[in-house]
């Protein structure tokens, strides 16, 4: 099969009318209830199992439902671009889920299809499985189906989360993995890595500015990285101060309609969130060039366990603790 580069990809007319190739599978009921919703919800899944809690409470904020304790049931659409059902059983027994849908997109061209985009606004919650984020940018930026999510999360004030990939495209500035994956070691040495490549301007949601996500964040070591990732947006003129929000596998980072945003993880799993600042323009001995190692002062982190908040709203501007980074080298253990 032939691959449109996504810069052409972004520049095609998508057609008026398409005969969707896509997969469905709906489990629950066929009916549209369209409750009055509670959100914008967030849900950032840092990969590997599930986080039960925190999927219920992203379904329990935009229902209304302090505790779970109400009537009120949501449609769940879950979007991949490979893959299967797995999902639907197992969000279909939470409390509060009239039905769920998994839709596997595959193509480009059946993103127009008008029955998937109805599907898609017809939900209370939509959830991107995890896989690889360079097909979700690739298959739906600047898509119907980006615009139909976009309504469910603006304008009905639902909910959308992800895990893994589905969680790394949901800040405005998304390590897309297009080129290459790259590891802490790759960035450190080099900021400017063949591999470290980014879409911007997927997402643009509540309390999510100028942020970067990452995932599997203590399991493959991935602090360097963002590190890297978050002086290149100051180094390219694209932000003054940029925010890393991470979570480690295990762990789900849930914002509510008001910026707060909750870590929660499985029983007995190292569950934790981070939050890593970059503020200061490129100056004295800081590096951020290519083919050389980086160097950058004083990221600013909060390490945020289980149970524990972060406010996505109103910002701290002083670290729980810094590390610097001097020609590739941390200056003390990240977590």
């Amino acid at each position: 099969m032939r691959v449109v580069p996504l810069a052409l990809c972004a520049a095609l007319l998508l057609p008026q009318a398409a005969t969707a190739k896509v997969t469905r599978y709906l489990t629950g009921s066929a009916a549209n209830p369209e409750p009055t919703l509670h959100g914008p919800v967030l849900n950032l899944g840092g990969g590997g199992l599930d986080v039960d809690s925190a999927l219920q409470a992203m379904i329990d904020l935009a229902r209304g439902c302090a505790g779970g304790a109400c009537s009120t049931k949501v449609d769940v659409v879950i979007l991949r671009a490979t893959g299967s059902n797995g999902y639907n059983d197992y969000i279909y027994a939470m409390n509060g889920v009239d039905s769920v849908e998994t839709l596997v997109i595959t193509q480009r061209t059946d993103t127009a299809a008008a029955a998937i985009n109805t599907t898609i606004r017809n939900a209370e919650v939509v959830f991107f499985a995890g896989g690889d984020q360079c097909n979700y940018v690739t298959l739906f930026k600047g898509t119907p189906v980006e615009t139909a999510v976009e309504y469910v999360l603006e304008q009905k004030h639902g909910a959308v989360g992800g895990t893994s990939a589905g969680m790394a495209i949901q800040s405005p500035t998304a390590y897309d993995a297009c080129v290459a994956g790259v590891t802490s070691a790759d960035i450190l040495a080099n900021p400017y890595h063949r591999g470290a490549t980014f879409t911007r301007g997927f997402f643009n949601w509540p309390f999510m500015a100028e942020t970067i996500t990452d995932q599997h964040f203590v399991t493959r070591d991935r602090m360097g990285r963002l590190m890297g990732f978050l002086a290149r947006q100051i180094k390219d003129g694209y932000a003054t101060s940029v925010m890393g929000v991470a979570a480690d596998e295990q762990t789900s980072i849930v914002v509510d309609a008001n910026g707060l945003a909750t870590v929660y993880g499985n029983p007995g799993a190292p569950s934790t969130g981070y939050f890593v600042l970059a503020d200061h323009a490129i100056s004295g001995t800081d590096k951020v060039a290519a083919k050389q190692p980086l160097s950058y002062a004083n990221f600013k982190i909060w390490k945020v366990p289980a149970g524990g908040t972060f406010n996505l709203a109103n910002r701290p501007s002083l670290g729980s603790y810094t590390i610097s980074v001097s020609n590739g080298v941390l200056s003390a253990n990240p977590y």
